[in-house]
């Protein structure tokens, strides 16, 4: 049998996810996701930064499944808007937005806005059950469109325009996307000390287990 590690995928997104194995596809780990392990109790994300979001919800998962686990939070900062939504990214438009009420809810915020500088950013947190966390950052910088173009991509995808690919990120295909992204960057700087990370791993976990069943009881 293998004595590959699991590496956990702290999301069960299926957009992030199929981004975030496309760029892992090479790395010698076995790579799963919470959709792959039954039902986990939520993390609240709750910080103040990408940094630390990203670190509670690695720290979180790796503790209840006793494996390495990776969760990257990153969002869509706005300089007009004085760095909003940042955090709050995902639930700029309320908890059950859909993305198109996101995307609009954005747009009515900068009406009238000639400042349409924008950066997606982003912060990947490796964990393991105990002990410290590694960390990687992407950002890309780009502008906000007046309206959404192109149908891939999630989130605020349509309304963030590229200009060195003269692109919205909805208009890119997933491979275009990966090499210029926020989280493709800090994927690639993660991929780039591969070696170092798995060494890491093995020093924090030397029996590499792999995942059971999760019987989780709430309290």
């Amino acid at each position: 049998m293998s004595n590959l590690p699991t590496l956990i995928i702290a999301t069960r997104n299926p957009g992030k996810t199929a981004e975030i194995r496309d760029l892992l596809a090479e790395f010698p780990v076995h790579i799963k996701n919470l959709a792959d392990l039954g039902p986990t109790p939520p993390v609240e994300e709750n910080g103040d930064s990408f940094d630390e979001n990203a670190y509670k919800k690695a720290r979180f998962v790796a503790r209840i499944l006793g494996l390495p686990a990776l969760a990257d939070d990153s969002g869509l900062v706005v300089e007009a808007l004085g760095g909003a939504p940042g955090v709050f990214s995902a639930r700029y438009a309320g908890e059950n937005a859909t993305d198109a009420q996101r995307c609009a809810k954005l747009l009515q915020e900068m009406q009238g806005q000639s400042n349409r500088r924008a950066a997606f950013e982003c912060v990947i947190s490796i964990a393991v059950p105990s002990g410290p966390a590694l960390t990687y950052e992407g950002r890309c910088e780009g502008l906000l469109t007046e309206i959404p173009k192109g149908c891939n991509g999630f989130g605020y995808d349509p309304i963030f325009y590229y200009p060195p690919l003269q692109k919205t990120f909805a208009e890119l295909t997933r491979m275009e996307k990966s090499r210029v992204s926020h989280r493709g960057r800090a994927l690639r700087e993660l991929r780039d000390e591969f070696d170092k990370v798995l060494i890491w791993i093995r020093q924090h976990m030397p029996d590499l287990p792999r995942p059971a069943p999760l019987r989780w009881q709430g309290e």
